[in-house]
């Protein structure tokens, strides 16, 4: 898939709206009762950066930014600012946020993942896109340095150790991160609406699966 890893103007995507989407299938069947199901095992996400464009010179960075993408045919970064880390908005990041393996004594690898948890449901999303330098790692509590003790691949999100974690010792990391998405449309059309400010009354950008 064609994609580059760069991201889109953060302070554009700053007051963007959107966010996660799920297909579900609902069948009602004659005696009233419902079966659900759904073809996704991860949700997609959507947004539109419209709303964010303040200035003139913010509508041309967005269509520098849309040309330079030839539209929809080349994927981006995008920063959600209402789910960017993997610790609570409010905290700062640790590393201890999200266990991403435990250790088996040989294993030197592992994907990045966020879990959201609500009562005795949860559900793991994949996370492919880390931010470069924020990613921290932790093995039974203790800290690893980067570069020194494990090196992380910003384009998937993958983690390699240099040295495999004992068995049942638990690897945990914390890290920013982006959305793989791409422009929803081959058109963005903007109005001037006076002098000192411009109009994009709708950017939409919607989630790549990678």
């Amino acid at each position: 898939m064609s994609f580059h890893e760069v991201r889109f103007p953060a302070n554009l995507s700053l007051g963007a709206i959107g966010g996660p989407e799920r297909r579900t299938e609902v069948v009602t069947l004659a005696n009233g009762f419902e079966e659900r199901n759904t073809p996704w095992a991860h949700s997609r996400r959507r947004y539109d950066a419209g709303m964010a464009l303040r200035s003139l010179d913010d509508v041309e960075d967005l269509v520098t930014f849309f040309e330079a993408r030839q539209g929809q045919l080349f994927g981006f970064r995008w920063k959600d600012w209402g789910d960017y880390k993997s610790s609570r908005p409010s905290q700062n990041v640790s590393s201890a946020d999200q266990i991403i393996m435990t250790g088996d004594g040989v294993t030197l690898t592992a994907q990045l993942s966020k879990t959201y948890a609500s009562g005795p449901q949860s559900y793991q999303r994949i996370i492919k896109k880390p931010v470069a330098g924020s990613v921290l790692v932790s093995v039974d509590g203790a800290d690893l340095q980067d570069g020194l003790d494990f090196t992380v691949d910003t384009a998937s999100g993958v983690v390699t150790l240099t040295q495999p974690p004992g068995p049942g010792l638990t690897v945990r990391a914390g890290f920013e991160f982006d959305v793989p998405v791409r422009f929803d449309s081959d058109r963005i059309a903007t109005a001037i609406a006076n002098f000192q400010a411009g109009q994009a009354p709708s950017v939409p950008v919607v989630e790549v699966r990678l």
